[in-house]
């Protein structure tokens, strides 16, 4: 934790000024006040669904500072080659001018004092066709690389604020920060124009990095291999009974358990219209808008699908794990308190408030429907932050109602003694998300937007690739208890060394979300080491995988089972929790570690081989151990006769061939042509239109369409069918 409070506090005092730009007769171009204006209405019509800036939010649009870099670094080439007496050779001539552009973009002339930053003619210049860029591009459907659909800002004072904003964001990459030959990003974005080349730092540490990685891995396989090869009866031993067909058909739930399906058939609801904003953002992306002389894109813009489409992604898993938690509550203490039930269903009621509210603000804000309540009711501008400030707040009631309901539930049986019991544990990883929540509070639209990204990834960061693997880690070792595959000691150690290893790569693993949102070079530091250390427990777990995949055999042979209703009764559950493993190192370590380290962070942040890490981790992960929970739950409350294993079965190759092929046809083969392409031009030309809308990249998105299809057509939609229409099959 030392590390991660080093970070905050070299957020705040080493985070880039937000000053006053003058001209050299001190007449203002833009105050303070414009910049924090400009980015309110960055966050007020969530351009960081759109776009990006620093490299973070969506990947479709710009990216903001890359873009207004080169054109600044351009428009000041074209004032003086146009301005100055070309008495010399053409060649010596552009030579000289380019490297006075670099030059001055590099010269930091920030007067502390005064709070301000003293401009030449040829950044004025500059600034004047910027403006004029970014009016066209809100304004003109006709411009090169217009916003689509049209008219979604018209408000030209609105236009030059977000400009301000935008300028900012340059200056910030492009300036060199006081006392250092690199800019507050380590010279981010990669633009040889605007002088931005990686800084010796990131190469430095790439190389420690690796080292610290070798080792690292070493050390833990070392004493992995020291230990005595542990047979599978270790972990079965003193095991619970077998879950089996017959024991599943037999099993009688109570009405507490009853009480989560509902949070089932809403989550499964959420996980189909995710799915759908999805489809209707790819739409998007490839200009497929237009249905029966309707343009959907007018009514819903890319910013509101992709919205719902991220968001939504959050808000069903959680309403499966807060599901599946309660129905594990009532089987670790099957004594439960009295008003429980009352508390689960106030719980949901709540829960279906904030998602709809949420679902109708997201839409309500980016239109401009309800004005200057945007940021209470409607969008915070946040990418994964989404919601208004009102249904962040009652997500957080949600989670410590949650966390409530879950202590006092497993509180008969949890063991102040043994702090490690299994029972502590959900109550410990219950209760880390809710803190976690907490900063997403403390940024407001006009913090400066370096700090506000710093306190967005302590809730986005520390959530996935931290405690929501704890908790992941938890309830997986909760359901191989109850199925009678491990028995409570040995869960206990797997979940007691995952936490050590999540938690101590995960938490300053952080560090690497701020290679380039402007903090010093010992945030890098960290990053390269911890993040890149990220890989370790993933390959553990995918060492230990094959001897929980096989352990269902193991006890079947053992106990010398022949008759199918002895079987083990949780196949297609499963299924999804090996599925966990292979994303978990596929997605999670092996995509997420190939754009770790800092050399190629550099030229990677801001393109598709981030998205092609997200959507194999989020969904490859976290998505297959909530349809596991679902279905986990499900299983032992619908009536027997009303199982359907072979639509389960379709279900579950679909979403994970589908989700594979999504990777493999578009996504990774898309990323790393925009990395190659970042390399040879920059990063403004891979994120420009030229380059999304080409031929080539549009293909690929295409292509993404036959993943899709058979993980819509062949997973979600069934599974959403079995699962909606068993709400009248439960046992009594």
């Amino acid at each position: 934790m030392g590390g991660v409070t080093l970070i905050g506090v070299h957020t705040y005092t080493e985070a880039p000024p937000i000053p006053n730009f003058e001209s050299t007769q001190k007449k203002k171009i833009y105050s303070k006040n414009d910049i924090l204006d400009g980015q309110a209405i960055f966050l007020k019509y969530a351009l960081m669904e759109y776009g990006s800036m620093f490299g973070d939010g969506a990947n479709r649009g710009p990216d903001f500072t890359a873009e207004a870099l080169h054109l600044i670094a351009a428009e000041m080439k074209n004032y003086y080659t146009t301005n100055s007496p070309n008495n010399l050779t053409d060649s010596f001539f552009k030579y000289g001018i380019t490297e006075k552009v670099k030059y001055e973009i590099k010269k930091n002339n920030y007067q502390e004092i005064t709070n301000s930053v003293e401009l030449n003619k040829a950044q004025e210049f500059a600034i004047i066709k910027l403006e004029n860029y970014y009016l066209e591009k809100f304004t003109n459907p006709m411009s090169k690389g217009a916003f689509k659909p049209a008219g979604y800002i018209t408000d030209s004072v609105e236009i030059k604020s977000l400009t301000a904003f935008i300028f900012w964001g340059s200056w910030v990459c492009g300036v060199e920060r006081p006392g250092e030959n690199y800019s507050y990003t380590h010279n981010w974005p990669y633009d040889k124009e605007a002088g931005n080349t990686p800084s010796s730092a990131i190469i430095l540490w790439s190389i420690l990095g690796s080292l610290g990685l070798i080792i690292g891995l070493g050390l833990v396989l070392y004493y992995y291999g020291k230990l005595e090869k542990i047979e599978d009866e270790t972990f079965t031993k003193k095991a619970p009974n077998f879950m089996s067909f017959k024991e599943i058909e037999l099993f009688k739930p109570n009405s507490v358990q009853i009480s989560t399906y509902k949070f089932f058939f809403t989550a499964i609801i959420l996980f189909l219209i995710q799915v759908l904003s999805g489809i209707l953002t790819v739409h998007d992306f490839v200009g497929f808008v237009h249905f029966f002389g309707f343009n959907i894109s007018e009514s819903l813009p890319i910013t509101v699908t992709r919205s719902w489409h991220v968001q939504l992604s959050i808000l069903w898993i959680s309403a499966c794990w807060i599901g599946a938690s309660f129905f594990m509550m009532d089987l670790v203490s099957p004594n439960q308190p009295k008003y429980q039930i009352k508390l689960i269903n106030v719980l949901f009621w709540i829960t279906i408030l904030m998602v709809g509210g949420s679902v109708v603000g997201l839409f309500l804000g980016p239109k401009g429907i309800i004005g200057e309540n945007w940021y209470w009711w409607g969008h915070q501008g946040w990418e994964y932050m989404e919601p208004g400030k009102i249904w962040q707040i009652l997500l957080g009631i949600i989670f410590i109602l949650w966390a409530i309901i879950i202590y006092r539930g497993v509180k008969p049986v949890m063991k102040i003694k043994q702090p490690w019991a299994l029972p502590n544990w959900l109550v410990y990883a219950t209760f880390s998300i809710i803190i976690l929540l907490v900063s997403g509070f403390i940024s407001t639209p006009k913090t400066n937007f370096v700090i506000a990204d710093f306190w967005r990834w302590m809730v986005v960061h520390m959530w996935a690739e931290a405690f929501f693997e704890v908790f992941t880690t938890v309830l997986i070792g909760y359901f191989m208890v109850v199925m009678g595959l491990v028995n409570k000691n040995a869960a206990i150690r797997v979940i007691y060394l995952a936490t050590l290893l999540f938690l101590g790569s995960g938490l300053l693993g952080i560090s690497h979300n701020f290679y380039w949102n402007a903090k010093p070079v010992f945030t890098m530091a960290l990053g390269s080491v911890f993040s890149t250390l990220q890989v370790v427990p993933l390959i553990l777990l995918t060492l230990e995988a094959w001897r929980f995949s096989k352990l269902p055999k193991v006890l079947e042979t053992s106990n010398n089972i022949k008759f199918t209703q002895d079987k083990f009764g949780f196949s297609e559950v499963f299924l999804f929790l090996v599925a966990v493993n292979f994303w978990n190192f596929f997605g999670a370590g092996l995509m997420g570690f190939i754009i770790n380290l800092p050399i190629a962070n550099y030229y990677e942040h801001g393109t598709y081989l981030t998205v092609n890490h997200g959507h194999a981790a989020l969904m490859g992960v976290y998505g297959n151990l909530a349809i596991a929970s679902i279905l986990f739950c499900s299983q032992l409350l619908i009536k027997h006769n009303s199982w359907n294993a072979q639509l389960i079965k379709l279900s579950f190759w679909s979403i994970n061939i589908g989700l594979l092929l999504m990777v493999l046809l578009d996504l990774f083969p898309a990323g790393i042509w925009q990395f190659n392409t970042v390399v040879e031009k920059g990063l403004w030309y891979a994120r420009s239109a030229d380059f999304i809308e080409s031929n080539g990249f549009q293909t690929l998105t295409w292509l993404r369409i036959i993943g899709g299809s058979v993980f819509t057509i062949g997973g979600v939609i069934p599974l959403t069918w079995f699962i909606a229409s068993r709400i009248t099959k439960l046992k009594k």
